[in-house]
């Protein structure tokens, strides 16, 4: 039985038609490779990789600005310190706030405050207070879907209403026109 297979061997090396190659199957295509593209030597392939790699760790390492995260611990927070923006209210004709003084033409921020239990509604311009005025306050939110609200609105021929809505209460005031 080994005679049989030593002499098999012998026969299938004998017959056997070997090609050698000196280099790899690249160098059966030439320089101009497949679809004509230039053939690269590992070096010149292992430095583009490492350009690559570069440019990458760039991006990555770039700063990305940060916003302010929300989620429900912080909402209370958001919302008391937007409340500080006060609202603007735009007054087209002279009011009459006392006997003697008239609140002129012109845009206002507002601001509702609560002291000693009464309730006033201030207009300020440039950071000065202009008027002062008592309101009444309620639980009423007038239907406004912002937290923050201030308008004017008519209230029959001689008169029209202020109504404020805040973080801390609700008011209107009903103020004579010039």
């Amino acid at each position: 039985m080994k005679k049989f297979l030593v002499t098999l061997f012998a026969l299938s090396v004998a017959s056997g038609n070997f090609a050698l190659a000196d280099g790899d199957l690249w160098d059966n295509f030439g320089d101009s490779g497949v679809y004509g593209q230039k053939s690269v030597t590992d070096d010149e392939f292992d430095k583009a990789l490492e350009s690559k790699k570069k440019k990458f760790k760039k991006k990555k390492n770039k700063e990305i600005p940060k916003g302010e995260s929300f989620s429900q611990s912080n909402e209370t927070k958001m919302l008391t310190e937007t409340s500080k923006d006060l609202p603007i209210l735009l007054i087209p004709l002279a009011l009459k706030v006392k006997e003697g003084y008239t609140i002129p033409i012109g845009h206002y921020q507002v601001e509702g405050e609560k002291k000693d239990g009464e309730v006033y509604i201030k207009l300020y311009q440039a950071h000065d207070l202009i008027a002062k005025i008592p309101a009444e306050e309620t639980e009423d939110d007038f239907g406004e879907t912002s937290i923050n609200f201030v308008k004017l609105l008519p209230h029959g021929d001689y008169h029209v209403e202020i109504i404020y809505g805040g973080m801390d209460f609700n008011a209107y005031a009903i103020i004579d026109t010039e």
